[in-house]
């Protein structure tokens, strides 16, 4: 039963990175993320009997259930040409693919021997839900979002076209936070204030990550030709052979170390195109601390846009 067993984790969890998903090695994944949540008092509303009711995690695409230890789980079930029983646990709950050779009983068992396992990525998954519900952005004049680190206060002011850029960040005291002055009325739509912060966050995207891979490449001895912007759901960024780099425009939101560690991380691909010792010493010749940011960049969270 064992060799038949597959792990693959979620995609906020991310991959390994000692395995991309793609042939061409690309770097972090896009994991909003954070810590296990504490364990709450129970609502005073909730009855005992929903109280002590055993957990449910449904997958909205399910066709099989199982009972793991005192949980119900509805999971996605799909056969195909592979060798092993894949198990992968994603925002929508959990999916499982057999060979077509395999009976639903070994699959069965292989729900039954690795079920801690399960249980905790579902858990952690509807934790990681509720922090991301947490941190959606309400889109209205005084909302607040992190720009390099750092908060940002939203103001709509109608009577100023800021020379046709459509936002300014003004120089405020030291200790408050920064404010973006937008050139909306307002009674602008949550839609029109969520566009205009992100036309003007791509903006400082593209201006300093070509300002570090600028910085960067003459010191690993590599050569980048083009930078786009992404808004993948599972990779920060990625590198090709041909010295094109993708990063994704939502880095602006963390510190400058770690826009660092990631520009860093994928212009070592141009070295090194795979995730072997050789090419962790190679970023680690730029960003000696890589491994401190790293998990900051897995374990810090970030606003929820959508």
């Amino acid at each position: 039963m064992r060799g038949l067993l597959q792990f693959t984790l979620d995609l906020f969890d991310g991959l390994s990175a000692d395995a991309p998903e793609t042939p061409v090695p690309s770097g972090e994944k896009f994991k909003p993320s954070r810590p296990p949540a504490p364990v709450l008092p129970a609502d005073p509303a909730l009855s005992l009997a929903d109280a002590l009711a055993p957990a449910r995690f449904a997958h909205p695409r399910a066709s099989r259930e199982v009972q793991l230890g005192n949980a119900r789980v509805a999971y996605e079930f799909t056969r195909g040409q592979r060798r092993t029983i894949g198990f992968v646990v994603g925002a929508e709950g959990l999916s499982v693919r057999a060979p077509r050779w395999v009976a639903l009983r070994d699959v069965d068992a292989a729900l039954q021997e690795k079920s801690g396992w399960i249980l905790r990525k579902l858990a952690e998954a509807d934790q990681r839900h509720a922090r991301l519900e947490a941190t959606r952005i309400e889109w209205q004049d005084g909302v607040s979002f992190p720009f390099l680190g750092e908060p940002v206060v939203v103001r709509l002011d109608p009577k100023h076209g800021f020379k046709g850029v459509g936002a300014v960040l003004e120089t405020t005291d030291p200790d408050a936070p920064r404010v973006l002055r937008m050139a909306l009325a307002n009674n602008a739509t949550p839609a029109q204030i969520r566009d205009a912060a992100q036309a003007w966050l791509t903006r400082q995207a593209r201006r300093i990550f070509i300002e570090r891979l600028d910085h960067f490449a003459p010191q690993l001895g590599v050569r980048w030709n083009k930078l786009s912007l992404s808004n993948a759901s599972t990779r920060w960024g990625s590198a090709s052979a041909d010295g094109a780099i993708r990063l994704h425009w939502r880095l602006i939101h963390f510190r400058m170390p770690v826009i660092d560690y990631v520009v860093a991380h994928e212009l070592s691909h141009l070295r090194v195109m795979d995730h072997s010792a050789r090419f962790w010493e190679t970023v680690e010749s730029v960003v000696p601390d890589y491994g401190t940011l790293r998990k900051q960049l897995k374990d810090e969270s970030i606003p929820r846009w959508s």
